[in-house]
């Protein structure tokens, strides 16, 4: 059955009304300024009945003595709005309770399920605030939704022969959305579906709505997949005046167009991506120079050449603002025919690419710098794996295949390694190292998260996990990736004295606060670790201790995550701040315009520059940010998200099985066990560990027995079973194999 109850959706005549001291509040707030008697509220409120206007004369009486109205002239009232409403923003949780966030208030305000009034998560609402004398904290009411966060959700019809509901997949909407039989359209009993919500009557516990698109059966891989993105509001494939214009366009590439531009296609230029990537944003070229330095080119594919700012592709791709990498496919910015044809710089052939070229020395100093377009040619192609083991043997041989992981197959091309590419990579790799080390002792964070991956069949169902580190050829790629984003960012930014700030995209990231470093230091005591927060050198340099020294231990998966939720959040802006996480004063996003909309805007701002042109308008160039910032945003939580599923799905072939795992969350409700053969988690209840009857210590991140004593601590190691995956409700469930 549905969450909702299906019966007493509307008003009983008679009797107790319904959510009145919400109604109060919404014919007072409407009529801010107006003091009201009882009988014009009434009217409002169409209570005809004597019984009800008695109910509606004691309940402003008791709304006046709690001081949420006041009582002006006689028999008159108003809403007290001189300090106690406040406008803000609700975070509902999953038990239908929630919390007011307001730059009011140093803390939020609790705020019942009762309470909340048709408020949805996200939704910017007006609350009354008051706090209770007993337990000294905040708590309010909903008085009036302002402006809904969403209105469309992704749910599962169940269908009646009357109407039907929708039970949204979204743990935060506790309503279920009802849905009048003309609403229904084609949509059947148990299809995953999007409804929008179009009305919430007062008289009713439920919002009414429309099913606005079919997404096929619940359960089924597709139309899972195809659900994370509509709950996101991501598209998934791309309107057909969009691949008309993507197919109408004139590739070729002229020699009049390489006249404008930079010849590089003698030097000696590869790839080095995943091993699955079809889309090549970058490439590398290498040459020694007659002084001994060598000039390193990143060229990037100059997306803008073929994206006409303003055009039908432009207006999609600033859209989407991103490709999204779910766990079975990426959902590209840009239509095929660019994102892994024509903009993708794949091996033996021409390409238009928009280049960040430097001379360094052994010290991996730079003597030059120059930007602008050039045409490249690449000579190949490595997976990074290929790239790794000439970086461990100086070449790539058949006999050193053992070094490569099981899961990855080396093509017979691959060993095909001219001794120059060889050498080049090996060099490359050392100034890398050289980079890395400047980065580090700047007081850069040392980010080394291990990615799980998914082995897929041929209809995407989970056969095997297997987790990706980042290693020499890897860090070889994003140090010079970050050389070239951080350089043109100066190039631009870095103005001398007396001269004009121009507009450019910058991706910042600013210092973490205090309070959750504080938080975080707490937590990681427990486990023998500790951080420095003296200063910015030892916070950062206690925090890449703490990296380093748990890599690889149980808790490290856990502790890494937790590190990373206390820092600020990077993103896209016009104000530059620099990047605390990398150390850089200046730093942009030059180095992937076929899946990031902010390159593509820094590529036509420095083109802009490079010809003279002056500062453009920084507040539009701020809105794209947000828009992009937002975008990135929304594709990370469509990502998690299907990393979630696929981790139900896969786990759904071991109902029953015990494995070990490790506590990477407690609460008062159960503790979270993070599976440490395959990094999926799940949930113990606390109503599943029968020991004892356990209770939640927040100070010490644990659950305790109350009659035995016993402890179940975040960072413990313990054995569980699979009790239920539940696609679903894209839960997994444990049960405690208790001593």
């Amino acid at each position: 059955m549905p969450r909702g109850k299906k019966t007493g959706i509307f008003k009983k005549k008679g009797g107790v009304i319904k959510d009145l001291t919400r109604k109060v509040f919404k014919v007072l707030n409407e009529n801010s300024g107006n003091p009201l008697n009882y009988k014009q509220i009434a009217a409002k409120l169409q209570l005809e009945d004597h019984g009800s206007k008695q109910q509606l004369l004691l309940k402003l009486e008791e709304l006046k003595a709690q001081k949420k109205i006041k009582e002006e002239d006689r028999g008159k009232f108003v809403l007290d709005a001189e300090k106690n409403y406040h406008i803000g923003t609700l975070d509902v949780t999953s038990t239908g309770n929630a919390y007011f966030i307001c730059d009011d208030f140093e803390t939020d305000a609790f705020i019942n399920k009762n309470s909340v009034n048709g408020g949805l998560n996200g939704d910017t609402v007006k609350a009354y605030v008051y706090k209770r004398k007993q337990r000294n904290k905040l708590e309010g009411e909903v008085v009036e939704v302002l402006e809904r966060k969403k209105t469309d959700f992704v749910g599962t019809l169940q269908l009646s022969a009357r109407f039907g509901f929708v039970v949204a997949d979204d743990r935060s909407m506790n309503n279920d959305i009802f849905i009048p039989k003309d609403k229904i359209g084609e949509a059947v009993d148990g299809d995953k579906v999007v409804a929008s919500i179009t009305d919430w009557p007062s008289d009713s516990k439920n919002p009414y709505g429309t099913i606005t698109r079919v997404l096929g059966k619940a359960g089924e891989h597709n139309t899972e997949i195809h659900a994370i993105l509509a709950d996101y509001n991501l598209p998934y494939e791309f309107p057909e005046e969009v691949e008309a214009a993507a197919e109408q366009l004139d590739v070729t590439i002229t020699e009049e167009e390489i006249a404008k531009r930079r010849d590089m296609r003698d030097v000696l230029t590869f790839t080095i991506d995943p091993r699955d990537a079809k889309d090549f944003d970058d490439a590398l070229s290498f040459q020694k120079l007659e002084n001994g330095n060598y000039e390193i080119g990143i060229h990037i594919a100059d997306v803008s050449h073929y994206v006409a700012e303003g055009s039908i592709l432009d207006d999609e791709a600033y859209t989407r603002a991103t490709s999204v990498y779910l766990v079975d496919r990426v959902v590209p910015m840009l239509p095929e025919m660019l994102s892994n044809g024509v903009c993708s710089l794949r091996p033996e052939e021409e390409k238009l690419t928009f280049s960040a070229i430097f001379e360094l020395n052994d010290k991996a100093e730079i003597k030059k710098e120059w930007y602008g377009r050039t045409v490249t040619y690449s000579d190949k192609r490595f997976a990074y794996e290929e790239a790794q083991v000439i970086i461990e043997n100086g070449t790539l041989e058949e006999g050193e295949i053992h070094t490569i992981p099981a899961e990855i197959s080396i093509t017979d091309e691959a060993y095909d390694v001219a001794p120059e590419i060889a050498d080049a990579i090996l060099k490359m790799d050392t100034l890398a190292k050289i980079m890395r080390g400047k980065r580090m002792k700047s007081g850069a964070l040392a980010f080394d998260k291990v990615e799980t991956k998914f082995n897929l069949d041929e209809n995407a169902n989970p056969i095997g996990v297997f987790f990706k580190e980042s290693r020499d050829a890897n860090k070889l790629i994003e140090e010079f990736m970050l050389l070239a984003n951080r350089k043109v960012a100066e190039f631009v930014g870095k103005t001398k004295s007396g001269q004009p700030k121009k507009t450019f995209i910058y991706r910042t990231h600013d210092e973490p606060n205090t309070d959750k470093l504080e938080a975080l230091g707490n937590l990681v005591q427990k486990f023998g670790y500790g951080i420095d927060t003296r200063s910015r050198m030892s916070t950062s340099s206690s925090l890449n201790k703490l990296l380093s020294d748990v890599h690889g231990k149980a808790e490290s998966n856990m502790i890494e995550t937790l590190t990373i939720r206390s820092m600020s959040k990077a993103e896209y802006t016009t104000e530059n701040i620099g990047h605390y996480g990398l150390a850089f004063d200046y730093y942009s996003h030059f180095t992937s315009p076929i899946r990031r909309y902010p390159d593509v805007m820094a590529h036509r701002l420095l083109q802009h520059y490079l010809d003279k042109g002056k500062s453009v308008s920084a507040e539009e160039y701020e809105e794209k940010c947000a828009h992009s910032s937002e975008m990135e945003m929304l594709a990370s939580k469509a990502e998690r998200d299907s990393i979630k599923y696929m981790q139900i799905k896969y786990m759904q072939n071991f109902t029953g099985k015990a494995f070990k795992g490790v506590i990477s969350g407690v609460t008062e409700w159960g503790i979270y066990v993070e599976v440490m053969e395959n990094k999926c988690e799940g949930m113990v209840r606390t109503r599943d560990i029968t020991s004892d009857h356990f209770v939640f210590d927040q100070e010490e991140y644990a659950l305790i027995g109350r009659k035995h004593g016993d402890v179940y601590r975040l960072g413990d190691e313990v054995w569980i079973k699979v009790k239920n995956a539940d696609l679903e409700r894209k839960h997994l469930d444990f049960y405690l194999i208790e001593e």
